[in-house]
């Protein structure tokens, strides 16, 4: 049974948390470059612009580099917000970041419909067989079911989450 102090101890801790989701968000970035390598924009998860990196190549673009830069401006501020709820999460949990996502009605990037998935294990696998010429190993089996849901959340580690966005 939970006493009152302890109810007080987890409010606190939970008011601490939310207190800090200002200041994970004002220190998240993102960085962002084209597929040439010739412009490379870093902004701040509200879109301050922190650093531009033009290649010297970059001017023989002409009228088009200023559409690209703010493509890759676009692209690196998604970055960015991902960066900022990406370290919420750590703090407050998956659930309390998704409100704060409905919150701002600014949905995290990795959340979105288009997104890309990425590649699975064993297309890598596979691909890695094709291009080295052996043959593809066996699936890798499945994680056990946890007897019920609440033990599969207990061990649940939320550094797992994919960081890559």
């Amino acid at each position: 049974m939970i006493t009152t102090r302890q109810l007080i101890a987890q409010a606190r801790a939970r008011e601490e948390a939310m207190a800090r989701v200002e200041e994970l968000l004002a220190a998240a970035t993102g960085t962002a470059h084209d597929v040439d390598g010739q412009v490379e924009v870093t902004v701040d998860a509200r879109g301050k612009l922190l650093r531009l990196w033009l290649a010297p190549t970059a001017v023989e673009l002409g009228e088009p580099l200023g559409s690209l830069v703010v493509e890759i401006a676009r692209a690196a501020m998604r970055e960015a917000t991902q960066d900022g709820y990406n370290k919420v999460a750590l703090l407050l949990g998956e659930d309390m970041t998704y409100l704060v996502e409905r919150m701002t009605g600014v949905p995290a990037p990795a959340r979105a419909e288009d997104d890309d998935p990425g590649m699975t294990v064993e297309e890598f696998q596979r691909l890695r067989a094709e291009r080295l010429g052996t043959a593809p190993a066996p699936p890798a089996p499945s994680a056990p079911e946890p007897a019920d849901e609440d033990a599969y959340w207990e061990s649940f580690d939320p550094a797992s989450l994919r960081s890559d966005r």
